[in-house]
């Protein structure tokens, strides 16, 4: 947690600031493009990450597909993967959070002006309606981020199994699954110190709908739970 100060303490003038253009994006949705509120945050999000000393090292951002339309599904670390994720992703995102963060500062901002959504897994018909959501905003070009674990992993860089129901929304948009390996992502936050660190973010080579569209849900979440892992071992050594 010592970072987290770290960070806060470096950037105390900044936030109001950030605070205030972050709400007003939210707020004022329809003068601001997706693309450049995504870009204000993630110029944001950079900054945060420098301050932290936290280097975010990227991998396969040439996976990345050419048209907007995808879901991404990485693993869960901790309260710095999507950090991690934003300042490696150029693509505008959209974000599938816990019901739990609706109400941090600063977070709950950030969610509405990036239109993402917060999911209650425990209440199964909302979940189908967040899903629903997805699909709809996936046809309209959107990206969106969820973690297929429902909870972080308390085991490092060791993953927790994925939940079919997560891919249900790509398999209803019939669109790409990008697999995005996060390692050491638990470490920023995680350990009781400032020193630098260095963060993977690993985009895989995408499952297009004509790869998976005669499996179940529950394959399609085993396969990409297993790229990710064997990913995160040979990055690892």
């Amino acid at each position: 947690m010592n970072r987290i100060f770290y960070m806060v303490v470096r950037n105390f003038y900044r936030v109001p600031v950030w605070f205030y253009k972050i709400r007003k994006m939210g707020i004022e949705e329809e003068n601001y493009t997706h693309k450049e509120r995504y870009e204000y945050i993630r110029n944001v999000v950079k900054k945060v990450n420098k301050s932290g000393r936290v280097e975010v090292i990227v991998h396969g951002i040439e996976n990345l597909p050419s048209e907007n339309g995808f879901i991404l599904f990485p693993n869960h670390q901790g309260l710095f993967d999507m950090l991690a994720i934003m300042e490696a992703c150029p693509k505008p995102l959209s974000v599938v959070v816990k019901k739990e963060a609706a109400n941090l500062i600063l977070v709950k901002q950030v969610i509405k002006a990036l239109d993402g959504f917060y999911i209650d897994r425990q209440d199964i018909k909302a979940s189908l309606e967040i899903i629903s959501k997805m699909t709809a905003g996936v046809k309209e070009k959107k990206n969106f981020v969820i973690f297929p674990e429902g909870t972080r992993s308390r085991n490092g860089n060791q993953l927790l199994p994925f939940k079919g129901g997560t891919f249900k929304s790509a398999v209803n948009a019939s669109c790409p699954i990008i697999p995005v390996a996060l390692i050491d992502s638990f470490k920023p936050f995680d350990e009781n110190s400032s020193r630098k660190l260095k963060v993977v973010v690993s985009f895989l080579k995408p499952m297009y709908y004509e790869d998976y569209q005669y499996l179940k849900t529950t394959r399609i979440a085993e396969l990409v739970h297993d790229r990710i892992q064997e990913e995160i071992n040979q990055k690892m050594g």
